[in-house]
């Protein structure tokens, strides 16, 4: 039984991951860092920023809304307001994890204890440049399970330097792009692997992808389908 206030970690928790992708149209890199090798959840791997939406990213005031095409996809089959958690947990997460900044100059009142850094900053949260490009389920009999969505966010839009990581948290080590044609080089998870390859197949296409790939792990099967419940095609 779990306790009152207490965190059940073996059920699936809604997470958001990032991938910012950096000169896409000639010499495409993503930005990485390695988990420490005591973590419960894949350790010593090289993974995107992300991790578990948190109440108060439902709370996010954002200074330019998700795209109508990107809210919608991300609510598909789950309530509407889970759109702007996953994109709030997305934010806060890639400026927890790196300390990159995904918003616009604005003042914030009584923003959330986990959002009090990022509102430091003198910025607002801005979901407007991501992209939904990648969603999977965590398999069963992992010590933490999670129903994932990838957003792609082209390294442009972020209103930081992006070669400063100096407000980054300790939780990931050895922040750094690295090339596409070199990432496999590195200790990846197989779902990291998987989400790489669809995007190297569009690193220079900026158009939302036509469908969304959805890797669902249940208890009954593991599956690729596409939204809203399209097979993938070979």
């Amino acid at each position: 039984m779990i306790e009152p206030g207490l965190i059940d970690k073996t059920a699936i928790r809604d997470a958001s991951t990032v991938i910012v992708l950096r000169d896409r149209d000639h010499e495409p890199s993503v930005l990485m860092g390695q988990r420490g090798a005591n973590a419960a959840f894949m350790p010593n791997k090289f993974v995107f920023p992300g991790g578990a939406v948190d109440p108060e990213d439902a709370q996010v005031p954002f200074a330019d809304p998700l795209s109508a095409l990107c809210a919608n996809r991300l609510t598909d089959g789950v309530p509407e307001d889970r759109a702007t958690a996953l994109a709030g947990a997305a934010i806060r997460e890639l400026w927890e994890e790196t300390g990159q900044i995904l918003g616009r100059a604005g003042t914030w009142e009584s923003p959330p204890d986990n959002w009090r850094d990022f509102a430091a900053t003198g910025h607002l949260p801005s979901a407007s440049p991501l992209q939904f490009v990648f969603r999977a389920i965590t398999p069963p009999g992992r010590p933490r399970r999670f129903d994932a969505r990838f957003f792609l966010l082209d390294a442009d839009d972020l209103s930081s330097d992006p070669d400063d990581f100096s407000a980054a948290s300790d939780e990931l080590a050895h922040l750094q792009w690295i090339a596409l044609d070199r990432v496999r080089s590195f200790d990846l998870p197989f779902i990291t692997e998987v989400v790489l390859a669809e995007v190297a197949a569009r690193a220079t296409q900026k158009d939302p992808p036509a469908s969304v790939p959805f890797f669902r792990n249940d208890d009954e099967e593991s599956l690729f389908l596409r939204l809203y419940g399209r097979p993938m095609t070979d």
